[in-house]
């Protein structure tokens, strides 16, 4: 009995989720599923990318990952099933499984392409219903990867921003913002570290500027912003008891930078 977790951008006002679990339980009424979060930003693949690559590690071997963030529903992008040594991934091709591959490395690809597999009719809005779901459900059935379709070679890849490195600065985004109004970088604690070890940093995020890093979100002045490394080891923004987003007026994409100078 495998677990399936299931990460889209559907929210939760509409019947789309609740018809991908019918659906799956439909096929495998043993099934375990867990919401890994369905509040992703419509299309927003790299939101997803970046939640589904910090998730990932965290549940069971063998569980299938079912991600249904799909802007090209309906076109010729593909469908794919990749196993890695440890777990499944089930998405559209569209970049979505990229950050993830990158440290799951993967074993086999298949494109999934067996007719046998999906639900009838095939609606050309809702994949996600129709074709991932079923195979997300077979798959836990113990069906073969090689049963869905061909292999391919690779897929495809999402291009996902970097922090631009100098001599004496880090630039970094914001790549993720979650419920709190936290603003979560692209900045990993060791690049921060490699450029403010033993240096007086600046860390520069809209009309605040912060000199410090923090262990948590409280302590300190009760309203100032707080710079500090979260639970995925990324430089986070926040503003406690308050939303660092409303309270910076930033945004996803834009830049926080980080200035360091020698002692």
């Amino acid at each position: 009995m495998k677990l399936i977790s299931l990460l889209t951008d559907f929210g939760d006002k509409d019947n789309f989720v609740g018809m991908m679990k019918a659906v799956i339980l439909k096929i495998n009424p043993q099934a375990k599923i867990v919401d890994l979060c369905h509040q992703i930003k419509p299309q927003g693949l790299e939101e997803a990318a970046f939640l589904l690559a910090h998730s990932f590690r965290y549940f069971p071997e063998g569980t299938i990952h079912l991600v249904v963030v799909d802007p090209g529903v309906g076109t010729k992008r593909k469908k794919i099933l990749v196993k890695t040594k440890n777990y499944y991934f089930v998405a559209p091709d569209n970049g979505v499984l990229s950050a993830t591959l990158k440290l799951e490395k993967p074993q086999k690809i298949i494109e999934i392409t067996k007719e046998k597999y999906f639900l009838k009719p095939v609606s050309n809005t809702f994949h996600g219903r129709d074709i991932f779901a079923p195979a997300a459900a077979y798959l836990s059935l113990e069906e073969k990867p090689e049963s869905f379709g061909k292999k391919i070679s690779k897929i495809k890849e999402l291009n996902l921003p970097k922090p631009h490195k100098s001599k004496n600065a880090l630039s970094g985004q914001i790549i993720y913002i979650d419920r709190f109004g936290n603003l979560i970088t692209n900045i990993k604690k060791a690049s921060f570290n490699r450029l403010a070890k033993k240096s007086f940093f600046k860390i520069y995020c809209g009309s605040a500027v912060i000199t410090k890093i923090s262990r948590g979100y409280v302590g300190g002045k009760a309203t100032a912003p707080k710079a500090l490394f979260n639970s995925f080891g990324n430089l986070e923004i926040a503003a406690p008891n308050n939303s660092a987003q409303k309270t910076l007026s930033l945004n996803r994409g834009d830049t926080i930078r980080v200035k360091a100078q020698p002692l």
